[in-house]
């Protein structure tokens, strides 16, 4: 397998992480949206006057997650069962992403009662329920890829940044995810919000943080 291929991996999956934080720019633009309580993707919604921008984003985090990870595997030579695993769960979160950002949210149900409303007595349009299993199958794919490609960093003894910054930064994906779990399940049942924007972002940014580890892993591997 040619040095260039091998190369590849590591900018593509590194300009995918950054593709993934672009949501950070509430904090230098007014999207009317409290992050604190909101999903990520209600900023793509398609009633929001910046929804078009984190759409494109979403899509182009997921694409080069997508193409960074189908580029490592096709690099390496090595298929032991975590690292097939962890390449395979890592190109279905960049799919499911960029799936994801076709399938928005038509408005913000918890900012918009009436939106919520509508999406309770099932009066939104399908892409609702499109977008919730495309999300949950984008977290699944990060949650199996973090896992398993960070206890073959360990096994194998490979990709050294990986394997002694991975372990904590599984914990705390582990930590928020259950987190945004809760958040959800008591914002659906009408029990408040529990902060379910910060903990989703803590979930989201956690991802992309354990991708630009993984991209300085390989890129100092094939140095």
């Amino acid at each position: 397998m040619s040095r260039s291929v091998t190369r590849a991996a590591p900018v593509l999956l590194a300009l995918g992480a950054l593709a993934y934080t672009a949501w950070v720019l509430e904090v230098l633009v007014r999207t009317g949206l409290d992050p604190v309580r909101t999903y990520v993707s209600e900023l793509a919604a398609a009633d929001q006057p910046l929804g078009g921008l984190f759409r494109a984003t979403d899509l182009t985090a997921g694409l080069l997650v997508l193409a960074g990870a189908l580029t490592g595997l096709a690099g390496t030579r090595d298929r032991r069962p975590l690292l097939l695993t962890g390449w395979i769960a890592l190109a279905v979160f960049g799919a499911a992403t960029a799936v994801d950002s076709r399938l928005p949210l038509s408005c913000a149900p918890t900012t918009d009662p009436e939106c919520a409303a509508r999406e309770t007595a099932g009066l939104v349009p399908a892409t609702h329920t499109a977008h919730a299993v495309s999300s949950s199958l984008a977290m699944l794919g990060a949650l199996v890829a973090l896992v398993a490609l960070t206890a073959a960093a360990r096994r194998y003894g490979r990709w050294p940044p990986l394997a002694r910054t991975g372990p904590v930064l599984v914990v705390l994906e582990l930590a928020a995810t259950a987190w945004t779990l809760a958040a959800v399940a008591a914002f659906e049942a009408g029990k408040g919000i529990w902060s379910l924007g910060a903990g989703q972002r803590l979930q989201v940014l956690l991802v992309a943080v354990w991708l630009a580890v993984l991209a300085l892993s390989l890129l100092r591997e094939e140095s």
